[in-house]
């Protein structure tokens, strides 16, 4: 692809998606999306970073030193599946029981979370908007639930609706906080599209992307949000990660005060048809 905050997946390899704080350009964030067949094996030592393991599909074992977690989900379509946290400086061994498909992102920590399999009956789960912007948002790991740096949600988002709506920022503007994010993206069915926008209302930085199944777009900087088609239901995986630290990680972005005001009234600008009557 000739933009690089849109990277597709490499299908041909175990690690389909590869980011890092220098590949990006920003200064927190990594993110690998990985997949497994039958019988497979994958290791990943965590460093100075502390780590969040999602799990896309599949079912397999995970281990870090002597605790070992039986972990399983249909498909994201299908249910809720469990996220494995562990602290920088372990080493986690992933094996696939049947064909394996997680995500694992990183930030720079200092240790004070110790290893955990958080749930999904532990996650909190809430329906957000109105009219056209409706999506249903799963705190996979927010606060509450504890880490340093990682922020990650799940998002459904159904076909011809809105997410990330009014659009926000975390890039410091209007003294947002400063986070790196990236949205993983995936369609049911999975030959639809998703629409995504990044943009800023101080200078002329302005992208636009079609992200298909599988796709990630990479948020650095500036307002975003994100519609999938009409015939499909969207999803779509947030990692975050940057200055806000524990407790803090509950701060809200700045909305782009153009459009703050519909959150007073999700219906107040409604459009219906017929304009003109034939």
């Amino acid at each position: 692809m000739s933009n690089k905050h849109l990277l597709r997946p490499n299908q041909n390899k175990t690690v389909q998606l590869d980011v890092t704080p220098e590949s990006a350009g920003w200064k927190y964030l990594s993110y690998k999306a990985i997949a497994l067949k039958a019988g497979e094996s994958y290791h990943h030592s965590t460093q100075d970073n502390e780590v969040a393991l999602t799990l896309f599909s599949g079912s397999g074992m995970l281990r870090v030193g002597d605790e070992s977690f039986e972990v399983a989900r249909k498909g994201i379509f299908e249910e809720l599946g469990p996220v494995l946290y562990v602290p920088p400086g372990r080493e986690i061994n992933v094996e696939a029981d049947s064909d394996l498909h997680f995500a694992i992102g990183g930030a720079p920590a200092k240790g004070k979370y110790p290893v955990r399999l958080i749930l999904p009956s532990e996650m909190k789960i809430e329906l957000r908007g109105g009219g056209g912007a409706n999506r249903q948002i799963c705190h996979t790991l927010s606060h509450p639930l504890p880490a340093e740096r990682l922020i990650l949600y799940e998002v459904y988002v159904p076909g011809g609706q809105w997410s990330g709506w009014p659009p926000h920022c975390h890039d410091g503007y209007a003294d947002s906080p400063r986070l790196d994010e990236t949205y993983h993206f995936f369609t049911d069915p999975d030959y639809s599209f998703i629409m995504h926008r990044n943009y800023r209302v101080d200078n002329e930085f302005d992208e636009t992307f079609t992200a298909s199944n599988g796709d990630l777009v990479l948020v650095t900087q500036g307002f975003h949000s994100t519609a999938p088609a009409p015939n499909c239901t969207g999803y779509f995986l947030n990692y975050l990660a940057g200055e806000l630290l524990d407790d803090a990680r509950a701060t809200p972005p700045y909305d782009d005060p153009t459009f703050a005001h519909i959150r007073e009234d999700w219906n107040a600008h409604e459009r219906t048809l017929p304009f003109f009557k034939a």
